[in-house]
């Protein structure tokens, strides 16, 4: 497929993942994006070219990621410059070799003069501006092994991943293994804080027994992390993942050996732990996402860089932010009742929490 045709289709593509539309600025919120991709792309060139053979595979896969972000801001910026001309874009390089480099900070020129068309509203020069850019882009792709095409489809899946048309959970990771082996698929826990003012600590109770360790905040100044446990249980409950939790309850999926020591076995569980530290540490600096309806975007991403390779990197974006929206929601009730009974409903998706002595709960 030429270079029009397929661009035609992303661009297409890309208005449906749109969250800038309506937007005060939204032209110049495009150039920003564009300008920050430019520069994302220019530090993987320079890091490829400082480590040679050390350059990792997975900073490949950055590169590509870098690329097909900027073509997202670029189809976009398409869309509001009306004399561009779709069917003057072809993939094909100057004749002299290209050099990563060099190009990526010829991108990023030619970045800075669209800004300074579009600063001074002429729009029929904004359509050549983009041209350049275009061109630009090829010869950093060319001379970086990426076809542009597959950057597109790439950056298609992650958006979508991130802002679906349809919220459809991907199904339950145990749901083909003995009943034993699962996950409970409606489970009742208490949290029950003890100790003294200085160090509380807090016990699971579950079925009249105790779950777990007791466990304390583990920090000079207290910060509620001893309740984090209703993370690990956020995410089974929204993502039908928790080695943590498969391994207080005991239903390790030991029928099938390789995935008892791959998936539920001790690196997992690490993984998970690692994950639910690296969204506190975020957490704190929003004061634990209240009043805030979404996760960044920037973490989200770092989550699926920690979970590759486990089960659970098969779950979209939207999922992980659901799982750590509503752990927090109860995080939140837990700190501030200092305990309290969580249901987790992996069937309905849904974690509800009761305050000490009250008879009903809230549901998300």
């Amino acid at each position: 497929m030429d270079a029009a045709s397929w661009f035609a289709q992303y661009c297409e593509e890309a208005g449906l993942t749109d969250q800038l539309a309506g937007e005060p600025k939204y032209v110049e919120l495009l150039v920003a994006g564009l300008f920050g991709e430019t520069g994302g792309i220019l530090a993987e060139r320079k890091k490829r070219r400082r480590e040679d053979a050390a350059y990792p595979v997975d900073e490949e896969r950055r590169l590509v990621e870098e690329v097909g972000d900027f073509l997202w801001y670029f189809a976009r910026l398409t869309t509001v410059v009306e004399s561009f001309d779709l069917t003057r874009l072809d993939g094909a390089v100057d004749a002299e070799r290209p050099d990563d480099l060099a190009d990526a900070l010829a991108l990023g020129t030619a970045v800075g003069a669209l800004l300074d068309t579009l600063q001074r509203g002429a729009n029929v020069d904004a359509s050549s501006r983009l041209e350049a850019i275009w061109r630009a882009l090829v010869r950093v792709a060319t001379g970086s092994g990426i076809c542009l095409e597959h950057a597109a489809e790439k950056n298609l899946e992650k958006t979508r991943s991130r802002w679906p048309r349809e919220r459809e959970p991907v199904p339950l990771f145990d749901d083909e293994y003995p009943e034993w082996e699962r996950i409970p698929r409606r489970l009742k826990v208490e949290f029950q804080e003890n100790g003294s003012v200085k160090k509380p600590v807090v016990i699971l109770r579950c079925n009249g027994l105790n779950l777990g360790d007791r466990l304390t905040d583990n920090i000079g100044t207290p910060d509620g992390y001893r309740f984090h446990d209703v993370f690990h249980f956020a995410h089974a409950v929204y993502l039908g993942w928790s080695p943590i939790l498969r391994v207080l309850l005991k239903c390790k999926r030991k029928s099938d050996p390789l995935v008892d020591e791959s998936q539920d076995g001790a690196r997992a569980g690490i993984i998970e732990e690692a994950v639910s530290a690296t969204v506190f540490s975020r957490a704190k600096e929003v004061n634990y996402y209240v009043g805030i309806g979404r996760v960044d975007y920037d973490l989200l991403k770092t989550i699926q860089g920690f979970v590759k390779g486990f089960e659970v990197d098969k779950v979209p974006l939207w999922q992980w932010e659901e799982a750590i929206l509503n752990g927090y929601r109860v995080f939140r009730e837990l700190c501030k009742h200092k305990g309290g009974v969580v249901t987790l409903d992996l069937v309905e998706r849904k974690l509800v929490y009761e305050a000490p002595g009250m008879a009903s709960g809230r549901a998300g």
